[in-house]
């Protein structure tokens, strides 16, 4: 078996490379290379998000999202107004407000005389995660404590003969309702490829022509969520017969009768997902809403990441370590590989965390997949433009129970990426591909090595 620093040799990979093994019941380092101030973990951040909020809020915790009628309801008329009000649920999608819709006509309702609010206010909002990302990245969402489709409007184009034939949509599995608050129009040019303008009550969007060929579709950030879920509701309300007005934000929390309430799946199932899909958006609320309920208020997503640092640093031991958000999009968080690898194992102890990571697969030497009999990792992957990580678990064909974190990152080339570089970086993909070969051969190195 290859030693550690004949496969760092051979990896090819440029920058920096840390790794630990640990032995998952003792938390004893077995094999490490780490540095002082660690590198950035990428997504592997949100195997730690999800160890704080499981333990802050426990595994069946469930976020609401509610519509409140502040006044009378007479007759299906609501002498007041009517506001939809979101407990931070990052799941909620076009079919649950469908189904809100939906309780709505069955308490009665048909009439709203006053306003319809939305309502956000139940977690700080932010306007992106990450603002050294670029604008037009899906996965760079705002927050909010009202969120729709991850924050994300679907935009749709085919070229026809008077040009281009352009959709912004709130689709799910099931419908696909046109919004109007996210606009979007072609603009004469090849880069940017998307500039963004706020124009207040909506997102204002334009695309490059050379960019978009005879058609295609993405996914877009959302800035104004609370506006977006809004018009989805009144889209929907209005097929059930209910006129409500254009939604406006209010920052007053809504105090009235509960007429319908959508509730997400629990907590555990949440992370689960989040951990599979890696999505930013979870990562951020579930984080934000353990902060909430540690500290009683929290007023920004970096100021919740300090809270998350501070717990980790003294809860799971994780000396020096550095967040600056709860998924890890940000690359100015650090943690060493050590630390990292140690706190799963304190996790394991607790049963938090391992059912939930993800299987990942590993080939041999000559890329065949290793049975899971001989060798079983589940584990939470990171990706950023020159920075890879891998952090988890490790089963071995005795039945020895590992831990482990891998990162690498060419801090520099990162840096030198212009913004017109950073969706698909040169050299990019061949780098993050040998960062993953690295982190198998290392895998199998350790299930060989410590499998006893």
């Amino acid at each position: 078996m290859p030693a550690a620093d004949a496969l760092l040799a051979q990896s090819g990979v440029s920058g920096q490379i840390i790794y630990a093994v640990a032995d998952a019941r003792t938390g004893q380092i077995l094999e490490a290379r780490d540095i002082s101030g660690g590198l950035p973990p990428a997504s592997v951040t949100k195997s730690v998000t999800a160890i704080y909020a499981l333990e802050t809020l426990g595994p069946a915790f469930r976020f609401h999202t509610r519509i409140f009628a502040v006044g009378t309801v007479s007759g299906g008329v609501v002498n007041g107004d009517l506001v939809l009000a979101g407990g931070g649920d990052p799941t909620l999608d076009t079919d649950g407000l469908a189904d809100l819709a939906h309780q709505l006509k069955a308490a009665g309702i048909r009439e709203v005389r006053g306003q319809f609010l939305v309502y956000g206010g139940a977690l700080p909002y932010e306007s992106e995660i990450d603002s050294n990302q670029s604008d037009y990245a899906g996965y760079n969402p705002a927050i909010s404590g009202l969120n729709l489709n991850y924050n994300r409007v679907h935009f749709e184009w085919r070229r026809g003969g008077q040009g281009y034939a352009l959709t912004m949509d709130a689709r799910s599995n099931n419908y696909r309702p046109d919004v109007t608050m996210a606009k979007i129009s072609v603009s004469q040019r090849n880069l940017p490829v998307f500039s963004y303008k706020d124009l207040g009550s909506a997102d204002s969007w334009t695309v490059a022509s050379g960019a978009l060929g005879n058609g295609g579709a993405r996914w877009l950030p959302v800035r104004k969520p609370e506006l977006y879920a809004g018009e989805v509701l009144q889209t929907f309300a209005r097929s059930q017969g209910i006129a409500l007005p254009a939604p406006k934000v209010t920052r007053t929390a809504p105090h009235g009768s509960v007429v319908a309430q959508r509730s997400s799946a629990p907590l555990q199932e949440v992370i689960q997902n989040c951990l599979k899909y890696s999505t930013n958006l979870t990562a951020e609320v579930v984080g934000m809403t353990a902060s909430l309920k540690r500290n009683g208020q929290v007023r920004s997503l970096r100021g919740s990441a300090r809270l998350m640092t501070a717990w980790a640093q003294t809860r799971l031991g994780m000396k020096g370590c550095l967040f600056v958000d709860h998924s890890g999009l940000g690359d100015k968080s650090r943690v060493t590989a050590s630390t990292l690898a140690q706190a799963y194992s304190g996790a394991i102890q607790k049963g938090l965390l391992p059912r939930l990571m993800k299987p990942v697969a590993i080939p041999d030497a000559n890329g065949k997949p290793i049975p899971k009999s001989v060798l079983s990792v589940h584990a939470k992957t990171g990706t950023l433009n020159f920075a890879s990580g891998l952090g988890g678990y490790i089963r071995t064909a005795s039945g020895r129970d590992l831990t482990f974190a891998i990162f690498s990152a060419d801090l520099p080339k990162r840096a030198s990426l212009t913004e017109n570089q950073k969706e698909r970086p040169p050299g990019g993909r061949a780098w993050n591909r040998r960062a993953r070969d690295l982190q198998k051969a290392l895998i199998r190195r350790w299930g060989a090595v410590y499998d006893s």
